[in-house]
């Protein structure tokens, strides 16, 4: 097991992982779909919020009358998290993702590694134009348009020391603290155990999920919120001895393309929708999802 203290140079890929840890990242996958009742789509299936509602039927259709502009360079933030990015490989679903987006549209689009909140807030002001991964609530809803290709759930990594069996005894002892990365959002659920904690000063926040995999095993921190894209890590012989998950019971949260509503017209936002759906639609998703996870999983999490 790679020491806390290298966390850092751990590759997120789940097949560039050493034999031994690639079949525990398989079995966690196993544990975690089933005790999740993760499910492809169907009468169960979370309705997409609010701001997925203008996504037209027909991408195919619409693709042909709505064309990116390429006219002006465009900029995409990308972080540092588990399978979505990580600068030691340069390698990443949404880099991905920006790679297909690129070749689709014919547009060059600037990557810029950033962390997660400086990306929001460049987004919000039109500084930047697209971020990855994203997922709405009512603030972002404000300033961004979104695309969805992803849904998952998240969960609560927590010590085994700590002595809790759920969410809700997590939350009563008073003692106990959880680390986040800044300005991350989640479920309605884990959002109230988040907020509720944030009053009482019980969180310990950092700009990325490898300083607080350091102080989770220092005991520091006695929990994380963690999902599918951060299972390498956790598979870790380490991490899984002194661990176990927990469930919030929130459903899968859409994830997605985030456009920046300053910096993109109306016009401009369906289209890269319509590049979404159309990457979607043909599979391409599904299939940059399949290089990175189990796939049974990858289908699971790409259609709903």
């Amino acid at each position: 097991m790679t020491p806390a203290s290298s966390f850092n140079a751990m590759p997120f890929r789940a097949r560039l992982l050493p034999c031994g840890m690639r079949h525990q990242f398989a079995g966690l996958v196993v544990a975690l779909v089933a005790c999740a009742g993760v499910r492809a789509a169907g009468a169960d299936a979370p309705a997409p919020p609010a701001s997925a509602a203008s996504a037209p039927a027909s991408p195919g259709v619409a693709a042909a009358a709505r064309l990116p502009d390429c006219s002006r360079p465009l900029s995409l933030g990308l972080h540092e998290h588990g399978l979505l990015y990580t600068s030691q490989t340069g390698e990443g679903i949404d880099k991905d993702i920006a790679d297909e987006m690129s070749r689709r549209s014919g547009c060059h689009l600037t990557l810029t590694v950033l962390p997660r909140a400086r990306i929001w807030q460049l987004i919000e002001t039109g500084a930047l134009d697209f971020t990855l991964s994203g997922i709405s609530n009512p603030q972002r809803d404000k300033f961004a348009a979104f695309a969805w290709y992803v849904s998952n759930k998240y969960y609560l990594f927590v010590r085994r020391d700590a002595e809790v069996r759920s969410v809700a005894e997590f939350r009563r002892k008073r003692g106990l603290r959880v680390g986040l990365i800044r300005s991350f959002r989640y479920g309605d659920l884990a959002n109230a155990f988040v907020d509720a904690l944030e009053g009482e000063e019980r969180i310990t926040y950092a700009s990325s999920l490898d300083p607080l995999y350091s102080v989770l095993l220092d005991g520091d921190i006695q929990a994380m919120i963690i999902e599918p894209f951060d299972f390498p890590v956790i598979a870790g012989a380490q991490l899984k001895a002194q661990t176990a998950i927990l469930e919030f019971g929130d459903p899968p949260v859409p994830h997605g393309l985030v456009m920046s509503k300053k910096s993109l017209s109306p016009a401009q936002q369906a289209a890269w929708r319509d590049v979404i759906l159309a990457m979607r639609e043909d599979g391409t998703i599904r299939h940059i999802f399949e290089k990175y996870f189990p796939a049974d999983l990858a289908r699971q999490m790409t259609q709903f």
